[in-house]
Order: C-alpha cells, then sequence, then structure tokens
C-alpha cells in the first residue's frame, strides 16, 4: 500500500494529522495556562489576604516561579529532541498539580518559594515549549496559522478558570479550592497528550502540512532544515530580539501578577477585579486570531512592533485610569498584546532559525526572557509598596515596552542564513 493511502490524513476523511496536534495543544494549553499562568494573579491575592503574607513579599517569591520555569526549560527544549513529549507534559502536569495542592498549607516564606520553584518547574514542562514545538514541526507554511489558532488556549484558559479559582478559594477557602483545582489540571492535560499527540509528523511517515515526504538517500525521511544551535545564538538578531522580549516580556508578566490587584485596588470588588482579567485574556484570543490572518499581510517584525507600542500604551492608560468602565477597556487593549506577544515569539524563531535545532533555541531564549520575566512582579511589587499605588510601578514598564521597541528596531531583518 502507497503512503499516500495509508498516511492518517487520508484514513481521517482528508483531515491532516496536524490539525489535530493544534487540538490538543489548544486544550492542553487552555488547562495548563488557566490554572498555572494566568492563576499567578488571583494566588497573589490568595496568599496576601488569606496567607498573611504582604503584597511586597508575594511578589518577590513569584519571581522564583519564573527563574525556575526558564531553567528547567533549558532541559524541556534539550529532552524534547530524545524522548517522547507527552512523558515530559504528564511530569510537567503532575508536579505543578502538586505544588498547586499545597497552596493551603503554606504559611513561611520558605515554603512560599519553594511552591513557586516547583509550580515554575512543571509549568515548563507542560506549557509553551513544548505546544509551540510540536505545532511548528508540524506545519510550515500554514504555520502562523496554526500556531495562532493552538495558542488561543493560552487565553481562553484565563477566561475559564479566572472566575472558576476566585470562586471555589472564596467559597471553599483556599486548602480546598486548590485540591479540585489541582484535579482539574491533572484531568485536563494527561489524557489529552496520550490520546491525541505525536512527536513529528515523521513519526506517522507524514510531512509538515500534508506534503509528500522528503525522503534522503536512504530512503528515509529527511530531517528538517535550519540553522545550528551554536550559530543561531550568535547572531545580532538572536541577541537582539531575545532583549527586546526581555524588557517587553518583564512588563507583560508584571502587569498580569498584578492586574487583578490593580483593578481591585481601584474598584474595591472582587467581581470585577475577575472581569477585568477574563475580558483581558478573551481580547488575547481575538489579538491572537486577527494575528494569525494579519501575518499573511504584513511582515512579522512590523507587525511586533505595532504589538510592542500598543503595550507601552496600555500601561501608560493603566497608570492613571479610574472606574470600572476604564479599567475594562484598557484591560482589553492590553489583552490583545498578551496573545500577540505570546505568539510570536516561537513564531519569529521558527521563521529566523528553522527547525534544525528550533527547541534548543526557543527554549534558550525564553529562559533567558523568563528570569527577566522574574523581576517583573517584583518590581511592580516594591514599586507599589514604595509609590503607596500602581501608577509610577505602571509608567517603569511603560518605558521597558519602548526600550522593548528599540531592541527590535535594531535587530536587523528576520531571516537569517541556515548554517551547520
Amino acid at each position: 500500500m502507497s503512503a499516500e493511502r495509508s498516511s492518517p490524513d487520508r484514513q481521517n476523511g482528508g483531515l491532516f494529522y496536524g490539525w489535530y496536534i493544534v487540538g490538543a495543544v489548544f486544550a492542553l494549553q487552555t488547562v495548563s495556562c488557566g490554572l498555572i499562568f494566568y492563576n499567578l494573579s488571583v494566588l497573589l491575592n490568595a496568599f496576601s489576604t488569606n496567607n498573611g503574607f504582604s503584597v511586597e513579599a508575594t511578589s518577590a517569591a513569584t519571581a522564583s516561579f519564573f527563574v525556575a520555569g526558564g531553567i528547567a526549560g533549558l532541559g524541556v527544549g534539550w529532552l524534547m529532541d530524545r524522548i517522547d513529549p507527552r512523558i515530559l507534559i504528564t511530569l510537567g502536569a503532575f508536579c505543578s498539580a502538586g505544588a498547586l495542592a499545597s497552596t493551603g498549607h503554606i504559611t513561611n516564606l520558605w515554603q512560599l518559594y519553594a511552591f513557586y520553584i516547583v509550580f515554575g518547574i512543571g509549568n515548563a514542562a507542560v506549557a509553551v515549549i513544548p505546544g509551540t514545538t510540536l505545532v511548528a514541526r508540524w506545519f510550515n507554511r500554514q504555520r502562523s496559522r496554526a500556531i495562532a489558532y493552538s495558542s488561543t488556549g493560552l487565553s481562553l484558559g484565563g477566561i475559564i478558570f479566572t472566575p472558576i479559582s476566585v470562586t471555589l478559594i472564596q467559597k471553599l477557602g483556599l486548602e480546598h479550592a486548590a485540591y479540585w483545582l489541582s484535579l482539574i489540571l491533572i484531568l485536563g492535560t494527561v489524557p489529552v497528550s496520550w490520546i491525541f499527540l505525536r512527536p513529528s509528523p515523521a513519526s506517522m511517515g507524514l510531512a509538515p502540512d500534508g506534503d509528500e515526504p522528503v525522503r534522503d538517500a536512504t530512503g528515509r525521511i529527511a530531517p528538517p532544515d535550519g540553522m545550528s544551535f551554536s550559530a543561531a545564538i550568535r547572531t545580532r538578531f538572536f541577541i537582539l530580539f531575545t532583549t527586546s522580549y526581555v524588557f517587553a516580556m518583564l512588563a507583560q508578566v508584571g502587569s498580569l501578577a498584578h492586574q487583578f490587584r490593580l483593578v481591585l485596588t481601584r474598584t474595591g470588588d472582587n467581581h470585577v477585579a475577575a472581569l477585568a482579567v477574563s475580558v483581558m485574556a478573551a481580547a488575547s484570543i481575538t489579538g491572537r486570531l486577527v494575528g494569525g490572518w494579519a501575518l499573511s499581510r504584513v511582515s512579522s517584525k512590523r507587525y511586533l512592533q505595532g504589538v510592542f507600542v500598543l503595550q507601552a500604551a496600555s500601561f501608560t492608560l493603566f497608570a492613571f485610569a479610574e472606574g470600572t468602565t476604564a479599567l475594562l477597556i484598557i484591560s482589553v487593549m492590553f489583552g490583545a498584546t498578551v496573545g500577540n506577544l505570546q505568539m510570536m515569539q516561537p513564531l519569529i524563531t521558527a521563521e529566523a532559525f528553522g527547525l534544525k535545532a528550533y527547541a534548543r533555541i526557543l527554549s534558550l531564549s525564553q529562559m533567558i526572557v523568563t528570569c527577566a520575566n522574574a523581576t517583573g512582579p517584583a518590581l511592580l511589587g516594591f514599586l507599589y509598596e514604595r509609590a503607596g499605588g500602581y501608577q509610577t510601578a505602571y509608567l517603569v514598564i511603560a518605558v521597558s515596552s519602548v526600550i522593548g521597541i528599540a531592541a527590535l528596531t535594531a535587530a536587523g531583518p528576520v531571516r537569517q542564513t541556515a548554517q551547520d
């Protein structure tokens, strides 16, 4: 029987199996990011309100989540080429769920730091690096659309699980709510990964986008093209592109960790604060889908520059906004940048360097960015305590976004020449 007749895309009514990968990654990121990444803002408030930690102490401890996740991400990127990604995702899910289940028992500062470290390690293995690497492997021509669709789960998780987390914590208390949230995290990730995910098109005798596989002289499917890891990380583009993300994501993650509390302090309403996070996440979905469409018409670098400008404007407005309506409108603006920034780093990395060493290149870039992210929540917490509010804090991260614009502009053309 020919490869064409036996391929899974033919067996499933002509649908390329890569779209099943997109759907599975979408589901995984909805659950994992909703209960891990977007829960950081809710947990920051819960630890300071229920467990007696100050905003500054909790914000500083949150930094360890990003440092631990960034360092662990290097190992995840290296292992992605060596073991079944489903093993990594399963380990990450259990690691994160175990940490989440412990939140109601945290009473000392060292326990708070230990929680965030374990939580960050688990997040690195279950979320962005495995998901975007898998989708990038399955698509070339349609990569921007595939990553846009799959990464929409990042934002949908905030819409679905932020209100659930807030409600459960209010009704059951942090200790009992954490058990239920941990169970949801396991059930929403592990079965999906083992049923639907596959390591690569080649593992199923396929090629990206459903094309006929290209074979080498031995008849085996040829490995993906691209730049080597050592060559890629020395390029001007890698250095300045990563630098741009350091400053832009430092600002974004700081705001994500504090947005719930920012709205709460200015409105005095938990439900409005949860709504602000949800509408931000909804705008993130819309922005990401618009990005998937726009990137077929606008260069990736020019599009990302526009996103950076919008983020800087959002933070400037957040600094001065008062009242529910204004805060919700600005949350929508900010949300449009969240979805696009999270999508564009893996997408531009693949465009610039190809797939030969993609997971390792992306994991190094994300490690650098993520460790810098760690200062975002802590910086906002420090400025909040010292300045007596969020105005100065948000003006500072608006400046950080402007520095990101300058670094991206200086990075040069996106596409790099493949080297061995």
